[in-house]
């Protein structure tokens, strides 16, 4: 679906648009149970899970993270 689908959307001002994507976001956070999770990111978070519980001590700080993610910038 797309706004041009729905004119009624596609006259909403930027702003009224912003509250729109705010509410139907709230939406869906409280229903987030019905909201299916695709096989591949369970799979990926099972891998992680699995990785964390064989070495706990492995993780990185904050700092280490955030270092990471400005050295690819």
């Amino acid at each position: 679906m797309k706004v041009a689908d729905i004119p009624e959307i596609a006259r909403l001002t930027i702003p009224e648009k912003i509250l729109l994507a705010e509410d139907l976001w709230e939406d869906i956070n409280s229903n987030e149970s019905s909201v299916p999770v695709p096989p591949g990111h369970k799979k990926e978070l099972d891998r992680r899970l699995l990785k964390y519980k064989s070495n706990p001590g492995n993780l990185l700080t904050l700092e280490q993270l955030q270092e990471r993610i400005e050295a690819r910038k």
